[in-house]
Order: C-alpha cells, then structure tokens, then sequence
C-alpha cells in the first residue's frame, strides 16, 4: 500500500505542477488575452512570442522547462520505492507532461510539451538534456522553424538516453515521449510539408 501510494501522490502532484498553465497565465496578466484563442491555439511558448514578441517566448519557454523539470528532481531525491530501476521520476516525467498538453486548470488543453518536455529529460539525465537543447537550438537557428527543431530532438532523445547508459525506464519514456510529442506536433508536421509553417523569425 506504501509503494501503491508514493506512486499515486508522485503522478497526481507532478500533473497538478504541469498543469500550470505559465503561458495562458503570462499573456493572460500583461495583455488580457486568451492565448488559446491566438495562432496555433497552444498555451506554449511558440504562441506566447506571436502575441509578446522574443523576451516572452524565452521567458515562458524557460519557466515550462523548470516546470518540467521540478516534478522530476523531487522524484528523484525523496522517492523511496522502485529506485533501482528508475520509475517514479518517469512517472513524474510523464505526468508533467500530460500536465502539461491537457491542463485541468485550462479543461484539458495546453501546450506541446517540448520545453517541459526537455525540462524532464534535464532532470533525469543533464548530458543528455544538454545535448537535446544544443540539437533544438542548431536546428531551429538554422531552419527558422521551432517545430522542426523540437521534433527532430525529441525523436533522438531515447538514442542519446541508451548512448549515455541511463536506467531502461528513462530510455523507454524518451520513446514514448518523443511519439507523443510528435502526435501533439501532427498539425506542424503537415504544415512543414505544405511549406506552410510559420518560422520563428518571422
């Protein structure tokens, strides 16, 4: 029951701290507008710099990654079952995320997940985490399209996680995250194809 219910508390306090909805709550202060409303719909920080311009994108896209990342080091430090194989900081991993993507406070909508995303991936493993942020940086520098950069990292996230020897459990939620923010980022994806997404420094 003790084991049954340190799991519980980790997913259900993880998905309450992913729920917090930064950027909907930043925009939603400074110009009173429903950022669900603007662009692409998402509460992520891609959206938040079409209404607030390049200091906020950073702003928000920081605050998501610590987000991410809280959840995930609490797990880490003061979980005291399944520590041999790594899963409670995957459950608060995944359930940050979910938090995310499907915000109780916003009834079930959010953003992509990417910057709390590679928050959790930072947490569980930081070489790795590093590696994934200087990829998104490089890729969406050069392509001018966020999506592309975050996808492309994300989907090479569980090879970098298995290069470094990471536990099993972390190389498996890199996989299944990676697919479900790929499945979240389905919209950007036809949009690339039909030239038709927007670059960031547009």
């Amino acid at each position: 029951m003790d084991k049954i219910f340190e799991f519980l508390t980790v997913f259900v306090t993880a998905y309450l701290i992913g729920s917090i909805p930064t950027g909907y709550i930043i925009v939603k202060t400074f110009t009173g507008q429903d950022i669900r409303k603007v662009g692409s719909g998402s509460t992520g920080a891609t959206n938040v710099k079409r209404v607030m311009g390049k200091k906020w994108f950073f702003i928000v896209m920081l605050l998501d990654a610590l987000k991410g990342a809280l959840p995930v080091v609490l797990a880490k430090y003061f979980a005291t079952t399944f520590t041999g194989i790594g899963l409670l900081p995957v459950i608060a991993a995944v359930a940050v995320i979910l938090g995310h993507s499907k915000s109780i406070f916003l009834k079930f909508t959010g953003g992509k997940s990417v910057a709390s995303g590679v928050g959790t991936i930072l947490a569980l493993n930081w070489q790795v985490g590093l590696m994934i942020a200087f990829i998104w940086s490089v890729i969406t520098y050069f392509s001018k399209y966020v999506s592309l950069g975050s996808i492309i990292a994300l989907a090479i996230s569980p090879i970098l996680m298995w290069w470094c020897k990471a536990p099993i459990a972390y190389v498996a939620y890199c996989g299944l995250g990676a697919l479900y923010i790929i499945w979240l980022h389905r919209t950007n994806i036809q949009r690339l194809v039909k030239g038709e997404e927007n670059k960031v420094r547009e």
